[in-house]
């Protein structure tokens, strides 16, 4: 049996314009996107990547395009014979969720847009970044977010493969890590295109606003597991993910030990399944003998299903 993991993108991977080869396409692309409004599409499709890059539009436009792409794929491929898990780094959790059917994607939109406005609103009362760190181990950074602690919060919040690390905090406290890492060694440092101090201890507020939120839904008993980043463990227990996507937002994402979780299980087939192909390349830094294939555009997509019919 063919062993295949689903791989979700976050924020950050948004580009005005991606995804409408999909939407002009295929019928089940155009029905997820329309689904999501005319106003996120017109962001998506048209709009101008300032307005893309906040948090209230990215946050829904990555999911949307990332569940469009899965159902065409979905659509196209026949899972027969198949077992399948997901994963999704941070964001991309919620769009692996509704992959595996814990809920339907108007939820998970509704979801969604609650949380990036939860998490705008966070970062526009602690106003902060995210920073890369290229190069170091894990004990050299958390050292250093010690030190440029003097400044501010300063928190290693997503490991995500061998030697990349991501921090987030306040602004001057961030830049004083990035310094101190390159003092340090680091091979490279790269503050990143986001909105907020995301995952961070700065998110209390959000995380707190998302606990109410998800009493709203009721979750289903999914196809298949879903590997948490809070935890980097498999779950089908509907009960336990509103705490892990309540959990998610201010603790950080375990996204290199959910990739090596998966591996030990068997899986061999990694497919990036959304917008840009980061996960594909953190994949390459934790496990080099694994490829991974992805799904972005209609060109992607088509190179995916020959390879999987080989």
């Amino acid at each position: 049996m063919l062993k295949i993991a689903l791989m979700f993108p976050g924020q950050g991977s948004q580009t005005v314009g991606q995804g409408k080869d999909l939407y002009e396409k295929y019928p089940k692309a155009k029905e997820i996107i329309d689904l999501a409004g005319a106003e996120l599409k017109t962001i998506i499709f048209e709009g101008h990547q300032e307005t893309l890059t906040l948090t209230k539009y990215a946050q829904p436009a990555i999911f949307t395009l990332s569940m469009a792409a899965f159902e065409v794929f979905k659509e196209l491929y026949d899972f027969k014979n198949v077992e399948l898990v997901a994963a999704g780094h941070s964001l991309g959790e919620y769009s692996a969720l509704c992959a595996a059917g814990f809920f339907d994607f108007k939820d998970g939109l509704s979801m969604v847009k609650a949380r990036g406005e939860f998490m705008q609103k966070a970062s526009e009362v602690h106003h902060g970044t995210m920073a890369a760190i290229i190069g170091l181990d894990s004990s050299v950074v958390e050292d250093v977010c010690r030190q440029a602690s003097i400044d501010g919060v300063c928190e290693t919040v997503n490991f995500n493969a061998p030697g990349q690390i991501v921090i987030a905090g306040v602004t001057m406290a961030i830049n004083k890590a990035v310094e101190l890492a390159s003092a340090a060694g680091a091979t490279k440092t790269v503050v990143l295109n986001v909105s907020g101090p995301f995952h961070s201890s700065l998110m209390s507020s959000a995380s707190d606003n998302m606990a109410k939120e998800l009493e709203k839904y009721n979750f289903n008993t999914p196809k298949f597991s879903v590997c948490t980043n809070c935890d980097a463990s498999l779950t089908t227990d509907a009960s336990m993910v509103k705490e892990k996507l309540v959990k998610q937002i201010k603790s950080s994402v375990k996204w290199d030990e959910s990739v090596k979780t998966i591996i030990s299980l068997g899986f061999d087939s990694f497919i990036e399944i959304g917008p840009g192909r980061v996960l594909s390349g953190l994949l390459k830094r934790i496990d080099k003998s694994k490829k991974a294939l992805n799904i972005g555009n209609c060109t992607s997509l088509e190179k995916t299903l020959e390879e999987l019919n080989k």
